[in-house]
């Protein structure tokens, strides 16, 4: 059974509210204070499920809260995460931050005068792959990521690129670190009226490139990202929560001209490669996100995604749609 600590409550219990609120539920160190939403079918469904707390307004789970996620839709984020704030109340907002720049500095504005805090919900971070991968990063020169999905209208109201390829972004600047000095892209819509799959690459300033592809129009579901380094090469499955880290064998002499390793015979590249399983733990990204929510309230470490992460990389996802928007312009007017 949880145990005493900060008093968290969820604002909007759609389908990720609801797990927020099921894991918080059962989080030690937590006092799950309840949920509240708009509809009250889904505060209502929340209560029978889980057993929580309801509020009849978001001001009276305000008054109860120490901390809050903010899981209600993105164009909401603002005016929520600074009704909790002004009051002193942490918040853990989903992605993207906010839907503009503007918003997303009126939030960390009023953070700062509150003295609370502010997590961004980028879970990848805490995807078990991405964990176990941590150990064997060395200086990643170029990483690609594919990010599909089937459509579902949940999400959609925003485009793919802060729907889906906003959690890649901000992976990719988590991996590589300093600022991103080039971006092209382009997209498309399918089923709706924004951008359904797009393309990106960025270029940063140390000149490490990234490609990054997002697709909720896809057949099959795929997560996968791929990090080249001098060291190596790691392949991750996101989904699986597993991947390997590729290497050459530890005392090969060096490559001769000739194209061989002299006095060492091999038989293709199993010969030559050490294959290193990557095996995280076992456990839920989400209730890692959750726990180092509580530990940020407690103040016994920062968010893994401070408020200044989630700005950087909505500043970027926003940056890949004007770079969308300015390719299809100039490819109609061609």
């Amino acid at each position: 059974m949880p145990q005493d600590g900060p008093a968290i409550g969820v604002i909007g219990a759609g389908s990720l509210g609801f797990h927020h609120a099921r894991i918080l539920a059962g989080l030690d160190g937590v006092r799950m204070v309840g949920v509240f939403d708009l509809d009250p079918a889904r505060t209502k469904h929340a209560a029978t499920e889980l057993g929580v707390e309801t509020h009849p307004s978001m001001d009276a789970l305000l008054e109860v809260a120490d901390a809050v996620v903010v899981a209600v839709p993105t164009l909401a984020h603002e005016a929520v995460a600074i009704a909790a704030l002004e009051q002193g109340v942490h918040v853990l907002i989903e992605k993207p931050m906010a839907p503009t720049l503007e918003a997303a500095d009126r939030i960390l504005t009023v953070a700062e005068s509150s003295g609370a805090v502010v997590q961004v919900g980028h879970v990848e971070r805490f995807n078990r792959a991405v964990l176990a991968a941590e150990p064997y990063l060395d200086e990643p020169r170029f990483i690609e990521s594919h990010r599909l999905a089937p459509f579902n209208s949940r999400g959609t109201d925003v485009a793919v690129v802060l729907d889906l390829m906003i959690h890649d972004v901000d992976l990719v600047q988590s991996l590589v670190g300093g600022g991103v000095s080039d971006i092209a892209a382009t997209g498309i819509p399918i089923f709706t009226d924004t951008v359904d799959i797009a393309s990106a690459r960025l270029t940063f300033e140390g000149g490490a490139v990234a490609n990054l592809t997002a697709s909720r129009v896809s057949a099959e579901r795929m997560r996968k990202l791929r990090i080249f380094q001098t060291s190596g090469y790691l392949s991750l499955d996101l989904a699986a929560g597993s991947g390997e880290f590729l290497r050459l064998k530890r005392g090969l002499p060096v490559f001769s001209e000739d194209g061989a390793w002299e006095g060492v015979e091999h038989e293709g590249l199993a010969s030559l490669v050490e294959r290193i399983p990557l095996v995280g733990e076992d456990a839920e990204p989400l209730a890692k996100e959750l726990e180092n929510f509580r530990d940020a309230v407690r103040g016994l470490t920062p968010p893994a995604v401070s408020g200044q992460d989630g700005r950087s990389a909505l500043a970027v996802s926003l940056a890949i749609e004007d770079r969308i928007k300015a390719h299809v312009a100039n490819t109609y007017s061609a």
